[in-house]
């Protein structure tokens, strides 16, 4: 018996179904529990890329598919599982933030009603704004909110909406997602929108990290200010955070610190 067995309900009792976060980049940043699902898995799931990252070995199935029908690989995933396969579907980062577990979940209240009944586990990851954050310093020190810049999956107007309402806030920003080939203007405009509702002044002095292919051997880190911040300085393997009107530079050589401080000033004052 696996430790992934009569996990959360009465499905088969060989079938379970985990969805699981591989981390930013190398094995070091995979999970103890993500690697013994691994181990114990009949059948991987998810995007060709993640799937690649699975050491292969015999009796191990692989299901690697493109980018794109998401519900489709979580009802494959379920009904595998159904069939009393143990399966893993994987995805880059943690499987909650902008990943697959949100797919699972959707195909499993569509699906049938048997499918409820399985054994079924969300196995957390290290996000990319945690593995980027922790590259520059303690970007996220303080209140923050991630948004994703794709609009596939929602209007363009409800974007800026929230991106605008957290500035308002002040909160320190961190973007997924934000520049791809299908989609290379909606960055331009999100900086925009920033450095539009920021003024010319606080754009000169809030800091934007770029950080492209976090904790890989292909890491690159970059610091600079909003006005200063280019729309192809970003791509999809990019997580941008976007300082508070708070957040702090510490000078250095190379890339600087950045952080965001504990407490933020009362009102008034």
């Amino acid at each position: 018996m696996t430790p992934y067995s009569g996990l959360a309900g009465s499905g088969s009792p060989a079938g379970w179904l985990a969805v699981a976060g591989l981390g930013p980049g190398g094995a070091q940043w995979v999970t103890p529990e993500v690697s013994q699902a691994l181990a114990d898995a009949t059948d991987i799931v998810g995007y060709r890329s993640y799937v690649a990252r699975v050491e292969p070995r015999p009796g191990l199935v692989l299901h690697a598919s493109d980018n794109g029908d998401e519900l489709e690989r979580a009802a494959h995933a379920l009904r595998l599982a159904e069939h009393g396969r143990r399966v893993v579907v994987v995805s880059s980062g943690d499987p909650g933030v902008f990943a697959m577990a949100a797919a699972v979940f959707e195909a499993l209240e569509q699906g049938p009603l048997a499918w409820r009944a399985l054994d079924l586990r969300v196995l957390p990851g290290v996000s990319a704004m945690l593995a980027a954050a922790a590259q520059v310093g303690a970007p996220l020190g303080h209140d923050f909110c991630a948004i994703n810049l794709s609009d596939n999956l929602k209007p363009w107007d409800l974007l800026e909406h929230r991106l605008r309402l957290a500035l308002q806030g002040d909160f320190v920003i961190a973007l997924y997602n934000p520049r791809s080939q299908a989609r290379p203007h909606g960055f331009a405009r999100a900086l925009e929108l920033l450095r539009g509702t920021c003024g010319e002044a606080e754009a000169a002095r809030r800091p934007l990290v770029f950080a492209r292919c976090v904790c890989t051997p292909r890491q690159h880190l970059r610091v600079v200010t909003l006005s200063q911040a280019r729309p192809e300085m970003a791509d999809m393997r990019t997580l941008v955070i976007v300082g508070s009107s708070q957040s702090r530079l510490i000078a250095r050589d190379g890339v600087p610190w950045v952080y965001a401080p504990r407490s933020a000033p009362r009102a008034g004052r």
